[in-house]
């Protein structure tokens, strides 16, 4: 079975829940400590052997394109001053792939821009990563996808045990669990069910290896919630006509940086397990949090 070379990351979302930060800056380049979020998803498609990296995206998208291209003037400084350094951090983005854009024009939904990726990927399996979810590099999940479809074929989402009163922010999958105890087979997927009728408490979260059969099945796939194309809902037909789709469940360390709270406990939490950062900042943090007023007295 091919390898997975290709990565498709959809970004033409527009970060309204972090306006006004994202009026004039994606949401992707927001900071994660010292590196835009989006950066931390294309190394981990790297890091699982995905050179080929083709970003979806929308209107006012440029510093995206910016960021992994050459800044010839910002390095002259930085190498004229011998900060070797940062010009190795500032370098290191530019070099990690073979990095292509397309534009999603109108805003239809997942499905609508994985779809618009299909003149780019062909007649290959590829791979989808959401840019909210980072997954800590220790944790190397689309390795373990990869080693799933290899033994499988078809396609593999990854899974979350989500508590069931979140359910309907996800989509949920209903499995059959006869491939071990992390391995599970998918027999229906439901985007954002309504309270109480979620099939399991499995929800998909942000990493996806395809079959490029799910082009064929995008292109006929009506709108769904939201009056959006459901990368969900192509899935759901896949898995109902026969093609083989798994889930792997993933327990590991996962940073969601989809709303404000959540990417501030990333960020905190990404920078205290980094070894230049993460002791001082600790102690710092649990000083600052023993001096902070219970919140019934703020």
């Amino acid at each position: 079975m091919s390898e997975i070379t290709k990565a498709v990351i959809p970004v033409a979302g527009l970060g309204t829940r972090f306006l006004p930060a994202t009026k004039a800056t994606p949401k992707e380049m927001l900071p994660v400590v010292d590196k835009p979020a989006i950066q931390y998803v294309v190394e981990e498609a790297v890091g699982a052997g995905m050179h080929d990296i083709l970003m979806v995206t929308g209107r006012n998208k440029h510093a995206l394109e910016n960021h992994f291209d050459r800044n010839c003037e910002l390095e002259l400084i930085l190498e004229t001053k011998g900060d070797t350094e940062r010009l190795a951090a500032v370098t290191a983005s530019t070099a990690l792939a073979d990095i292509h854009y397309t534009r999603q024009r109108d805003p239809r939904g997942l499905g609508h821009a994985v779809l618009c990726a299909a003149s780019h990927v062909g007649d290959e399996p590829f791979a989808v990563l959401l840019g909210d979810d980072l997954i800590d590099a220790r944790d190397p999940l689309l390795a373990q996808m990869q080693q799933v479809r290899r033994r499988h074929g078809g396609s593999v989402v990854a899974l979350m045990r989500v508590d069931p009163k979140r359910s309907h922010l996800y989509g949920c999958a209903a499995v059959e669990r006869d491939h071990g105890s992390d391995i599970v087979r998918v027999t229906d997927l439901v985007e954002k069910p309504a309270p109480g009728t979620a099939p399991s408490d499995l929800a998909v979260i942000g990493r996806y290896l395809l079959d490029p059969a799910v082009f064929e099945v995008l292109r006929r796939t009506p709108p769904g919630r939201g009056g959006e194309i459901q990368l969900t809902d192509a899935l759901r037909t896949l898995a109902a006509e026969g093609h083989p789709v798994h889930g792997v469940v993933f327990s590991g360390r996962r940073y969601d940086t989809g709303d404000r709270a959540e990417y501030l406990r990333a960020v905190v939490q990404i920078a205290a397990g980094r070894s230049d950062l993460g002791p001082g900042f600790v102690d710092w943090l649990r000083s600052f949090v023993d001096r902070v007023p219970a919140p019934s007295s703020v």
